[in-house]
């Protein structure tokens, strides 16, 4: 149940001093912290209670170094909030207190430092100042202790008091993916690189691989060590120093994250529930603010979304970052005005990888449902309404929920709302069952209105039907709504073509001689299809009579109408889809040059297909790149 014991308080109120008092370290290490007297970086002590080793991090007061004071609040189970006698209240007691209240840390224990140098009256008045600032924070019920460092009234109370407050801290979940947020890096003679940090979630033991976010360079854990006690496995809660190999020193540092290898992504903007600050000015979009999530701290800005939060206190914003980080979902931040001179609020990531909002979109409404999410179950289903799609990859699942893939798949197993895709023996994505249902009737309702409508069709291609029913759905997943229709009856094929059990083609078959000639030819050119005039030479039909042809398999979806002179068979063109989407999933973005090198064609084709992309809304040109459109988003 190890969870981090966290100092807060206004400089020179004897945070360092009081930690010293209850461990016996010295947690100002730097050479500058012991000339100048104040703690400047984050120091690190630890207490044994309940049978554990728990650590205490001491943060810095000074608001000057309110960056560092937030790379190591992230963490913290238990704040320690610290109040100087002779002081009382100070602007960094409030400040501070507030961002224990921002990331959500349940319990806390006051103490009030420097008894030694004030009479009983001022101390009364100090527990009134208390009383007011706490008041509706989680410290309001928090224990007030006396203390001094300095004769050592209190102490032993104090060490008791905060062993009694961990011991009641509820432990953190298993479970999820292994994630680091690097707080120190260095080099110890003999051992190579050591990272330490404060695990948020999942278990890490030696001999794991883990990645570098942002970035994607691996290591190798050799060791795991908390507190100079070496691990068979540490887990969320616990200081961990990781000894790695794989990377040097310089290629890892404060505000990156190590996690588990299956972590592939970082963002720069994510969707989420905003508090403000107690006293702080009300949230505007486009506020600029500094984001501090983990040991990260980048700019950024706040962009207010119309969608109703519970808390009347409380609202939904998309915070765009000028650079990318890593995060995962329920990932408690803190905002500060860009500036540094105050803090705005704070708040928890909902979605971490968030597409840009355009009025109307569906993903805003399905905020609360995510917000509300509880259970994996109930996670899956509020992702699935705000993708707006019928089905999610598990491994894009996994990584916006922060769940491993097996806890995804365990959850849906056991769901009677949820489908695994393509079977429940080896899944890829999840569906929701009644979207799953409402396709399927689509897909009916569609090939039996293309036989009614004239001309009389025989039957109609899959690749057609997927455009008109499912256009963002991946060829192979389509193919399974597909085969469980033919499975039960509801569908025939013949010679590719799909009609309705019962409907009776037209006369002359499903395809004519010269029909079946084009389409050989142009499946056989796949990516470089012959021209007008080349194609009715190779398939020896009359140049009056090509057009009309073509025009019979592009109605039944057989052939694709790239321009005037170009068709294209249509599992030609779903090919050259996936590849396109798969390429800009991996970098980003397309160009016509890449694409002419993956299909390996001429430069006219490549063109050709990224312009008819465009037209059809599947991407979208941005200069000399292509992007996917928002709406061919999966």
């Amino acid at each position: 149940m190890a969870r981090v014991i966290g100092t807060a308080g206004h400089i020179d109120h004897g945070k360092t001093a009081l930690v010293r008092a209850l461990t016996g370290i010295d947690t100002d290490r730097l050479a500058e912290e012991k000339r100048r007297g104040i703690s400047i970086d984050l120091g690190f002590a630890h207490l044994d209670i309940g049978g554990e080793r728990i650590a205490i991090i001491d943060v810095p007061g000074h608001e000057r170094f309110i960056k560092n004071m937030l790379a190591g609040a992230h963490g913290v189970g238990l704040g320690l909030l610290v109040v100087a006698a002779d002081d009382g209240v100070m602007p960094q007691t409030e400040e501070h207190l507030d961002i224990l209240r921002l990331l959500a840390v349940p319990r806390g224990v006051i103490a009030i430092s420097k008894i030694d140098l004030v009479d009983p009256a001022q101390l009364a008045a100090v527990r009134r100042q208390l009383a007011t600032l706490t008041a509706g924070t989680s410290f309001a019920a928090a224990p007030v202790l006396k203390v001094s460092a300095v004769t050592g009234a209190g102490i032993e109370a104090l060490r008791q008091c905060l062993s009694q407050q961990w011991q009641s801290l509820t432990p953190l979940p298993e479970g999820g993916y292994f994630r680091l947020p690097v707080d120190r890096v260095f080099t110890l003679r003999g051992h190579g690189t050591v990272v330490t940090g404060t695990a948020v979630s999942g278990t890490v033991r030696p001999g794991d691989l883990v990645r570098v976010l942002p970035g994607t360079a691996e290591l190798r854990v050799r060791a795991v060590q908390s507190h100079g006690v070496e691990l068979g496995a540490a887990r969320a809660g616990q200081r961990v120093a990781l000894n790695v190999s794989g990377a040097g020193r310089a290629t890892i540092g404060r505000g990156q994250v190590l996690g588990d290898c299956r972590l592939d992504r970082a963002t720069d903007r994510f969707d989420a529930v905003l508090l403000g600050a107690r006293g702080g000015p009300p949230w505007k979009s486009h506020l600029p603010v500094r984001v501090h999530v983990g040991t990260a701290a980048v700019l950024g800005k706040v962009i207010l979304l119309p969608a109703a939060a519970p808390d009347s206190t409380a609202v939904y914003a998309q915070v765009v970052l000028r650079e990318p980080i890593a995060l995962s979902r329920a990932d408690r931040f803190v905002l500060r005005l860009e500036n540094g001179s105050r803090t705005a609020g704070g708040g928890m990531v909902l979605h971490p990888f968030a597409r840009r909002h355009r009025r109307g979109d569906g993903a805003v409404q399905a905020l609360p449902q995510l917000d509300a999410a509880q259970s994996a179950e109930a996670l899956i289903a509020a992702l699935l309404a705000y993708a707006g799609d019928d089905a999610i990859d598990v491994s894009d699942l996994a990584q916006a929920s922060g769940l491993l893939p097996e806890e995804l798949v365990a959850a849906a197993r056991t769901s009677t709302a949820l489908r695994l895709l393509p079977d429940a023996r080896q899944p890829t994505a999840i569906t929701d069952l009644a979207r799953w249902q409402a396709l399927r009737c689509k897909v009916l309702e569609v090939v039996e209105a293309a036989h009614r409508a004239p001309p009389a069709e025989p039957g109609f291609a899959i690749e057609w039907l997927r455009s008109r029913v499912a256009p963002r759905w991946p060829a192979k997943r389509f193919q399974l709504l597909i085969e469980e229709l033919l499975g039960e009856g509801a569908l025939l094929r013949e010679r590719n073509v799909l009609r309705l059990t019962g409907h009776s083609p037209p006369p002359g078959g499903v395809l004519g001689r010269e029909a079946e000639r084009l389409l050989a030819l142009l499946t056989q050119a796949q990516f470089s299809p012959p021209d007008l005039r080349e194609l009715a030479a190779a398939a020896e039909i009359a140049s009056n009579t090509l057009l009309p042809l073509l025009r019979e398999l592009v109605r039944a979806g057989q052939v694709v109408k790239v321009d005037e002179s170009l068709y294209y068979a249509a599992p030609a063109i779903a090919s050259a889809r996936d590849r396109v989407r798969a390429e800009i999933d991996r970098t980003g973005s397309i160009t016509a040059a890449r694409l002419r090198d993956l299909l390996g064609v001429s430069r006219k084709f490549s063109i050709a297909l990224l312009d008819y992309f465009d037209r059809t809304g599947f991407t979208m040109r941005i200069g000399d790149l292509r992007k996917l459109h928002p709406k061919s988003r999966s």
